[in-house]
């Protein structure tokens, strides 16, 4: 299982008898790191979207089906902006 983070690259290897051991798919595991990183306040909105190979509404509505409320704080906002400003140079 590869986890992409940012512009750089981490290669993280976990034991296929640990994934298998969870019943998880490499996706779905990755979707809980970024969920409980993300509760912990530890990624933002944008990045564990990002890590759960995921669109920021997708992950938003994953947030809300598990009952997990959206932080929204400074870092958030500026990312938002920096989108909004890389989709107006389109």
């Amino acid at each position: 299982m590869n986890l992409e983070l940012s512009k750089e690259k981490m290669d993280l290897t976990i034991p296929a008898e640990i994934v298998e051991a969870t019943h998880m798919s490499a996706s779905e595991l990755k979707q809980e790191i970024a969920l409980l990183l993300f509760q912990k306040d530890r990624l933002t909105l944008g990045q564990a979207s990002e890590l759960a190979g995921m669109s920021r509404y997708q992950f938003q509505h994953l947030l809300a089906v598990r009952r997990i409320p959206v932080h929204y704080d400074v870092a958030d906002f500026k990312d938002d902006l920096k989108t909004l400003e890389e989709i107006k140079e389109l």
